[in-house]
């Protein structure tokens, strides 16, 4: 069962003990174990199979003699395999030691003075390096713990829905300006009869109030079915939640009210003052010009405002030279100063990009391509406000497939330059740690000429913060990566000593710590030991060992990681690789079964795999924005088909066939469509260029796929298509009689 359990518990006293027994019965001897339910689900196990546990030793045989469960949780995609004190202690080579110990009050003993008691019982020598909690504080802590471990992801899904609610707002905002010229001619009779123009705006932001109270309720359901839907794909590529059932707090159903309510309102702002300003004169007639140019004169000048800060916050990274993911940050910033600054003046350029877009529908469809064309170009508002939202969701889209591209060729840059050794081993999906003594155990196969361990911990570095720490074998690490320095050399490395350290460029720039100088690193454990810095690493190669290098026993002795992250192997000159693989893969297959063997090549297929997996959430989520604009689309052509019912009757009655009437819908959306799409490309190739410059320095490179790209664009063409479906047949069975009287 590779890559599960992946926590080792001991079995404690009934009245202590957290998990749940649901079938079978507890570990009784030394070879039996118990499994949680929803790791022998997924693996297909059952009580009386066989299992194999890998700690820091070889792999040891159980037999499967229970089912547990924790509360009826979720681990996710985790697993918790509880054996005997003793055996747990054996596995994981902590032998007289102990991660947790938990002590039961006797009656009448709270749990505050039972932890005062124990405090003062402890001797003075383990003081700052034991924890005393009690069971509510325990609990909260690690609840704590996984919030922040996860908070990433809330961070991100809170982006995505940003991102949808922006898009959508683009939406609503065309619903209303449509609807509101659409009813000129009702405002101006209200004006008529004494409303004031407060009270117009009353009326439409009413609508407004109701319209995004229903949509925020459908939304809140449709979320929660969303939601299971996430859930059950995060499962599907390996990476399920930790949770025992999706809830819905009171907050989460305000918030969302107060939010889709709120951004209704704000989008249909603009069209409300607009119907402000219908004069009573407009009762008698429909063609009636709201606004003028002084409403072009504000947008073009807080779009001029806008591109001038985002040019400003872009500049001042590529001037002062700046790198990082700060940086980056600012780079982004500026990027989406841009790209809100061309959606507003974006109507200016509507016409002569519709007119090259629509020429060749025009040379394909003829009359009616020309038509789509003009009609395209009749209201360059809309059409600019429609095909901003879709330009927003596919600029993150091609923003997100160029990077992806960038990390895979850089990270395949790095392995083939700077990893020396031919073969990898690495636990079951590049996550899992492998023991080390597996790396001794591979080092010693015919045809391998050296092997090194490599394991990482994420330490609190004095004046650095959180830095990713790295642990070599200095006897054999320069034998299978190339490392370049900035102060020293590879002979600093493979002379490298307890105690001393060797930190990146960008560590030394930001701590001001120089070589031969201290400097503290505090690590999961408690302890702080003070390193010596003996040399200083170039920046460059994406971080391959972190941005602290120290050595493999300093990592077991003060930080506590006794495993390898995973491990590199020179083969010896004129061996075949394949050769030498098959017999490490046969040495450590019954001995270290969960500990994988990859060449280069598989070694990239792998790190592209789990890109991939990550690049598939994305687009899962950025989906929902880009179905979001196209519905946008859809609202937009049925509403515009009802704006032009008369029209639509003369061309029928004038011999245009139902045929050409669904053709000449279909190709307006294909144009609105494609506007969006090359806007959008154009706009996802600048950003990435722009946040690729100060991690280039990083070792990041971008890498630009065309193919993929422009199969972005056919798709989106496609996507037109389909949803000027229901708005094409709508206009096509308009009655000639009854349109040619529309009033």
């Amino acid at each position: 069962m590779a890559g599960s359990p992946q926590f080792i518990a001991s079995k404690l006293p009934k009245e202590l003990e957290s998990l749940d027994l649901v079938d079978g019965h507890e570990p009784l001897t030394a070879k039996e174990v118990t499994l949680d339910q929803a790791a022998a689900d997924r693996a297909d196990l059952k009580v009386g199979d066989r299992l194999q546990l890998v700690g820091t030793g070889k792999a040891t045989p159980f037999r499967i003699v229970g089912l547990t469960q924790l509360g009826g949780a979720s681990f996710g995609g985790t697993s918790i395999a509880q054996t005997l004190l003793p055996v747990a202690q054996r596995v994981t080579g902590k032998q007289n030691e102990f991660d947790q110990i938990s002590v039961q009050a006797e009656p009448g003993v709270s749990p505050e003075e039972l932890k005062q008691r124990v405090i003062d019982a402890l001797p003075a020598s383990t003081s700052g390096s034991l924890r005393v909690e009690t069971g509510a504080e325990n609990a909260q802590r690690n609840s704590d713990d996984i919030r922040d471990s996860l908070s990433f992801l809330n961070i991100a899904l809170l982006a995505f829905a940003g991102i949808s609610l922006f898009v959508g707002s683009f939406v609503i905002f065309n619903v209303f300006s449509i609807t509101v010229a659409q009813r000129t001619r009702e405002f101006g009779m209200l004006r008529t009869l004494g409303a004031n123009r407060r009270q117009i705006l009353r009326t439409v932001l009413i609508e407004g109030f109701l319209i995004g109270l229903f949509a925020s309720i459908v939304g809140i359901f449709v979320g929660l079915g969303l939601a299971k839907g996430l859930s059950a794909i995060l499962s599907a590529v390996g990476a399920e939640l930790p949770t025992k059932a999706l809830i819905v707090a009171p907050r989460t159903i305000i918030v969302s009210l107060v939010i889709g309510v709120g951004v209704t309102l704000v989008s249909s702002l603009i069209p409300a003052l607009r119907s402000t300003r219908v004069p009573p004169i407009a009762a008698l007639s429909e063609n009636i010009v709201i606004g003028g140019k002084n409403r072009v004169v504000l947008r073009s000048i807080i779009a001029a405002c806008l591109t001038v800060i985002g040019l400003l916050l872009v500049a001042s990274v590529l001037i002062s030279g700046k790198d990082g993911g700060n940086a980056a940050l600012q780079m982004g910033a500026g990027a989406l100063c841009v790209v809100v600054a061309i959606s507003i003046f974006s109507p200016q350029i509507v016409r002569p990009m519709a007119s090259m877009v629509g020429a060749p529908l025009q040379k394909i469809g003829g009359l009616t391509g020309r038509l789509a064309r003009e009609n395209s170009q009749r209201n360059p508002s809309r059409t600019a406000v429609t095909a901003a939202a879709l330009m927003i969701g596919l600029a993150l889209v091609s923003f997100v497939t160029i990077f992806a591209s960038g990390i895979s060729s850089s990270v395949n840059k790095v392995i083939d330059q700077d990893l020396k050794g031919e073969l990898t081993l690495q636990g079951p999906g590049g996550f899992s740690p492998i023991p080390i003594k597996s790396v001794t155990e591979a080092g010693k196969t015919q045809g391998v000429q050296d092997a090194s361990g490599i394991s990482f911990s994420q330490v609190k570095v004095d004046g650095g913060g959180s830095k990713s720490m790295s642990s070599v074998q200095p006897d054999t690490i320069n034998q299978v990566v190339n490392i370049e320095f900035d102060q020293g050399s590879t002979s600093d490395l493979s002379g490298l000593e307890d105690g001393q350290v060797i930190i990146s460029d960008g560590l030394a720039k930001s701590t001001g710590v120089k070589v031969g100088q201290k400097l503290g690193v505090l690590g999961q454990t408690g302890k702080k030991p003070e390193l010596t810095v003996t040399a200083v690493t170039a920046s460059g190669n994406l971080d391959l060992l972190g941005d602290l290098i120290i050595t493999q026993n300093e990592m077991i002795n003060d930080f506590g990681v006794d495993t390898a992250t995973f491990a590199l192997l020179k083969i010896d000159s004129g061996q075949s690789v394949d050769t030498v693989q098959k017999r490490v893969e046969d040495g450590l297959d019954k001995t270290f079964p969960t500990v994988d063997v990859l060449n280069q090549n598989e070694l990239k297929d792998a790190q592209k795999a789990q890109i991939n997996g990550l690049l598939a959430l994305i687009y899962v989520l950025l989906a929902l924005a880009i179905v979001v604009s196209l519905v946008g689309i859809v609202v937009t052509l049925i509403l515009s088909i009802y704006e032009r019912t008369r029209e639509l009757g003369m061309l029928r009655a004038v011999g245009m066939s139902r045929r050409q009437v669904k053709r000449m819908v279909r190709y307006e959306a294909v144009i609105t469509a494609v506007l969006g799409a090359i806007a959008g490309l154009i706009l996802g190739i600048i950003f990435a260029f722009l946040l690729g410059i100060p991690l280039k320095s990083e070792g990041f490179e971008l890498s630009y796929p065309i193919v993929t790209l422009f199969a972005i664009l056919v798709l989106t063409a496609i996507a037109g298509v389909l949803a000027a479906i229901y708005p094409a047949r709508k206009a096509a069975k308009l009655d000639v009689l009854e349109a040619v009287s529309y009033e």
